[in-house]
């Protein structure tokens, strides 16, 4: 069970609909710092956890700006001055969208990872 690729899923699925909310169950760490990463660069508005005394639950407000999203599998590592490559294979254009990468600097879009000089693991797409 992948609760990354659950997550998005459910958020492409109620962006189709015009949904304002969703409710994304079970809920993870990672899925959240993935959230924060969307919600910094505009494609969600605010999130919240809901403790349901099992894996808990997220409510996420939607925008309307997401046109696609994904979760990457298998997750590839990659490195500083391959971004350019993944990009094009992911994303629709060169300045539009982001990769979400996990990396030793924490879950950080394939700009802040260039920023910051670092590599690590590709987890999702969003555009």
């Amino acid at each position: 069970m992948d609760t990354l690729s659950n997550g998005l899923t459910a958020i492409m699925n109620n962006e189709m609909r015009n949904k304002r909310e969703c409710v994304i169950s079970p809920a993870s760490k990672l899925l959240g710092r993935v959230f924060r990463i969307m919600q910094l660069n505009g494609y969600i508005g605010e999130f919240e956890f809901i403790d349901d005394g099992r894996s808990g639950k997220f409510k996420v407000q939607l925008l309307g700006r997401i046109n696609k999203c994904g979760a990457i599998r298998p997750r590839f590592s990659v490195k500083v001055d391959e971004f350019e490559e993944w990009e094009k294979k992911f994303l629709p254009s060169r300045e539009i969208g982001i990769i979400v990468i996990s990396t030793p600097k924490g879950v950080l879009s394939h700009k802040e990872a260039v920023e910051k000089n670092t590599g690590g693991k590709l987890l999702a797409f969003v555009y």
